[in-house]
């Protein structure tokens, strides 16, 4: 079956910076759009960003845009999230996706599959 795992996350100060990762197995990796979603306590599920399959198209949320740079490596089944400039804001869990079920660039998390998460604290 598919899985996603998704690592790479833990605390650090605002200004800082991280690098999520995301492995998929149990399907052929880049046949399928993915996207990195958030959520933090209290607060509806929100997209960071999504990539095609071939990495031919990008989007972003405003709040990740100049920060935050989505890429695949499909030749090693791996979704990855940089980002710079963190901010307390950012705080939330991360979740990897794969499979849109609707436009990229609608930014929706309308995707058919998803990983467990990985929790990302920024502090002041």
């Amino acid at each position: 079956q598919v899985q996603l795992v998704e690592s790479g996350g833990g605390s650090v100060q605002a200004g800082g910076s991280l690098r999520l990762s995301c492995v998929g197995s149990g399907y052929t990796f880049r046949l399928y759009s993915m996207g990195w979603f958030r959520q933090a306590p209290g607060k509806e599920r929100e997209a960071v960003a999504t990539i095609s399959s071939m990495s031919s198209n990008t989007y972003y949320a405003d709040s990740a845009k100049g920060r935050f740079t989505i890429s695949r490596d499909n030749a090693k089944n791996t979704l990855s999230l940089q980002m710079n400039s963190l901010k307390p804001d950012d705080t939330a869990m991360y979740y990897c996706a794969a499979q849109s079920l609707a436009p990229l660039y609608s930014l929706t998390p309308n995707f058919k599959y998803w990983g467990q998460g990985t929790q990302v604290t920024v502090s002041s």
